[in-house]
């Protein structure tokens, strides 16, 4: 259902997205026409002989196309923004039920090979028509490019006040770059926009309603999609989910206990594999020598890492707890207690490159944008750094990362409407690692008590970010996928566990 108290002009913009307009035997072309009843050409998705993305989708037999959405809905007759996307149609045409769209979460981050998760769940495959998509501004979709040195704006503001001022300056900086050349374009980089977007292409492609699985971030666009088009939904997946009252260019600022707490188990692992990693033989050893590594700044990979570069990279490596990614974290880790004697690991050397050259996807520069455009952040630095300084003592470590000063801080405008409440009883399925590092567990069930006609599975023991599909336990995906193919959901929540080993 849509937000309330937004105005009668508001409203008006709302209805005519909608397509809510008087009963009749004719209805009275409205400037949102040319965008529902356009026509999708689908072709190939290479672009270029450089084109890895659009060679794999191609390989997969996947379609590309791009669908032409209103810059501003407030004004449909005005510019324009090409959203792309792709498509891997049903391989059961028979028993086709509609389209399934994917977005992989940010926000910033790219959509396109969404649609080969498909292969994962050919049962799914078989039912839908998955879609891929670059949210507006994202990669191919009428991109917004930051002139950005890095591909995050997130450092740590480290352990006193000049390296608190560092990223100050950092973040001035960056949001600047993100300014030139865009400045037109900012305002309308919004989740509400991107949901709009959505809900064009649902229009455009025939379909009377939308299915949908987002991750992380994604969460936060499904739930506003299902706000502001709730009717058209049909089946919503919401992995990952993100407190809807946190969301913004502070999303972060509560996670620091739990990526603590990520930490900490790692570190166990990491003890009981000590003759193969060196890094100490019990956790408190291990977790002293992370501690080391953070405290005193190494030259590794043609590169100064110290404090400002030490929680963002853990971060990164804690997203997944699986024997694979806690082995590259280790080898990392070992690498940087012995900085100098051996070369970084081809993992970390990346890291580096991507946070000190803007070499990779830099997903960032645009997720900013999206970001800012979302909610207000605090302008005046203070508000920060008093912020840390209370939360020091308790979250030594990953405090001073997550509640740091962001570009929005110095961003040029004002997002052009107020944050989304989320609140409604449309059907989602949620789903949720009792030890999710990013997204904590107690905002997965805020966005759950938001969303009352939702019913939610928990993957206990697990310390991972995403759990459908990236985590292959059994439990979550029967359980998922079968909602996608009929429709119920579990009549209570659902608790999944870890297999024992």
């Amino acid at each position: 259902m849509p937000d309330s108290k937004r105005g009668v002009a508001a409203a008006a913009v709302l209805m005519a997205t909608v397509g809510v307009f008087a009963a009749g035997p004719a209805q009275a072309a409205t400037p949102m026409d040319r965008f529902h009843h356009q026509t999708i050409t689908w072709r190939a998705c290479t672009t270029g002989p450089d084109d890895r993305v659009g060679k794999t989708l191609d390989a997969a037999g996947a379609q590309c196309a791009t669908v032409l959405v209103p810059m501003d809905y407030r004004r449909p007759d005005g510019r324009t923004v090409s959203v792309a996307i792709s498509r891997v149609k049903a391989t059961d045409a028979s028993r086709r039920r509609g389209v399934l769209l994917f977005n992989p979460g940010g926000p910033g981050g790219s959509g396109l090979q969404m649609p080969l998760l498909g292969k994962e769940v050919p049962e799914v495959g078989a039912r839908y028509d998955l879609l891929g998509m670059d949210p507006r501004f994202v990669g191919r979709s009428t991109p917004i490019s930051c002139r950005w040195r890095t591909d995050t704006y997130l450092r740590s503001a480290g352990p006193d006040r000049p390296t608190f001022d560092k990223s100050v300056r950092l973040a001035r900086h960056l949001a600047a770059g993100c300014v030139a050349g865009n400045l037109q374009a900012l305002p309308y980089a919004s989740t509400r926009n991107t949901a709009r977007d959505m809900d064009v292409i649902r229009a455009a492609l025939g379909e009377r309603k939308l299915s949908y699985v987002g991750y992380s971030y994604g969460t936060y666009l499904g739930a506003t999609y299902l706000q502001m088009f709730g009717s058209r939904a049909d089946r919503v997946v919401l992995d990952s989910a993100v407190d809807p009252q946190v969301y913004g260019p502070r999303l972060l600022s509560r996670a620091a206990p739990a990526i603590d707490a990520a930490l900490r188990r790692w570190a166990s692992w990491a003890a009981s594999r000590h003759k193969e990693y060196g890094l100490g033989s019990t956790r408190e050893a291990v977790l002293a020598t992370v501690e080391k590594i953070n405290r005193q700044p190494v030259t590794i990979g043609g590169y100064r890492v110290d404090s400002s570069v030490v929680a963002l990279w853990l971060m990164g490596r804690l997203y997944d707890d699986g024997p694979q990614a806690s082995a590259t974290l280790a080898k990392e880790a070992r690498a940087l207690s012995h900085a100098g004697k051996t070369p970084p690991p081809a993992s970390f050397q990346e890291f580096l490159d991507g946070l000190f050259t803007g070499a990779g996807e830099a997903s960032d520069r645009a997720g900013t944008a999206i970001l800012c455009a979302d909610r207000a952040a605090p302008r005046d630095p203070e508000i920060y750094y008093r912020d840390i300084q209370r939360h020091r003592s308790a979250e030594p470590l990953f405090g001073p990362l997550v509640r740091n000063i962001s570009p929005c801080a110095f961003w040029p405008v004002k997002p052009l409407e107020a944050p989304t409440t989320i609140g409604n009883s449309v059907p989602a399925l949620i789903v949720s690692a009792e030890g999710d590092p990013a997204t904590p567990y107690p905002g997965q069930q805020a966005m759950h008590h938001a969303l009352t006609g939702s019913r939610m599975i928990t993957l206990t023991g697990a310390y991972r970010h995403t759990v459908y599909i990236a985590d292959k336990n059994t439990c979550v995906d029967t359980k998922v996928t079968c909602y996608l193919l009929d429709g119920h959901l579990p009549e209570a929540d659902v608790t999944c566990s870890r297999p024992a080993g």
